[in-house]
């Protein structure tokens, strides 16, 4: 009985190239496939694990996964054309049409897992980096091989094709360091004393906590407006996201409005002088009973 199963799985069921295919390579190579993969992909998780473990960058360890998983596709294919007793030059043919068939069709495709190789390899943009894509602001999650990963500021996913952030402006605003600068403008009143306007914004500015003081802050006397004395004060933080200009720059808001309060300092407001010409005659009309 064992023999008789034996030699119904070593039955020949075609040929390919000259060469037998059984039932027990046909049995054999599906399993083999789907082992491989499962064992290939235990082994780079594991490797991913150490290598993040360790402290590597984590540019570097999405690399090697990458790398990696793309070796083991490859001896996966070569031994699965081993035991199906094809050589590899059986695929010339093939091989040809499929490179045709990809010039035409699928040049986006090839562009986009291009792109993803430079964007792993040169590292213009990193896992992290917060990016500023056409109007979108985000922070890079995930850099695939066909598109990019973005979690904008709003909690929403974007996918953007590699290629795209190869071929466009991309302001990424986290490149070298995390240094964010801001400024808050304020108006104050013609009369108010200039001297004491810098000083409070300058000391309001300093003082606070995220603000840094390499680059030095900054305060300006901006402008004569029309309605204000115009202000503006610069300043440095160390920040991945836009919310944290935003949260600091309000800070010194709040500050500066109890600060020029406290010392009778009165915020401008748009105003305008009306000047008539020739007499102004007031009628008034007496209400009958």
């Amino acid at each position: 009985m064992f023999e008789k199963v034996i030699s119904w799985l070593e039955m020949t069921l075609f040929t390919f190239n000259e060469q037998p295919v059984t039932l027990w390579a046909i049995l054999a190579v599906p399993t083999w496939v789907v082992v491989s993969l499962w064992v290939s992909k235990l082994l780079i998780k594991g490797v991913r694990a150490k290598l993040t473990s360790s402290g590597k960058d984590p540019n570097i360890v999405h690399l090697i996964e990458r790398v990696l998983f793309v070796v083991a596709l490859g001896v996966i294919f070569l031994t699965t054309l081993s035991m199906l007793n094809i050589p590899i030059t059986a695929f010339a043919f093939l091989s040809g049409a499929i490179a045709i068939g990809f010039g035409f069709g699928a040049q986006n495709i090839i562009n986009n897992f291009i792109s993803g190789w430079i964007l792993i390899g040169e590292k213009p943009i990193r896992i992290g980096d917060f990016l500023e894509v056409e109007g979108a602001k985000g922070t890079v999650e995930q850099i695939n091989t066909r598109s990019t990963r973005i979690r904008r500021v709003d909690g929403v996913h974007m996918l953007i094709p590699n290629s795209k952030l190869l071929e466009n402006t991309v302001i990424n605003w986290t490149l070298r360091d995390k240094l964010v600068r801001g400024s808050v403008i304020v108006g104050v009143a013609y009369g108010s004393d200039v001297r004491l306007v810098e000083k409070l914004m300058r000391d309001i500015t300093v003082n606070h906590p995220k603000v840094l003081s390499t680059p030095e802050v900054a305060v300006f006397f901006q402008d004569f407006g029309d309605n204000a004395l115009v202000f503006e004060t610069f300043f440095w933080i160390n920040s991945q996201v836009e919310g944290g200009v935003r949260a600091v720059t309000s800070d010194i808001r709040f500050e500066i409005d109890a600060m020029f309060k406290e010392h009778d300092i009165t915020i401008a407001y748009p105003q305008r002088d009306i000047h008539l010409d020739g007499a102004l005659t007031i009628v008034r009309e007496s209400k009958k009973a």
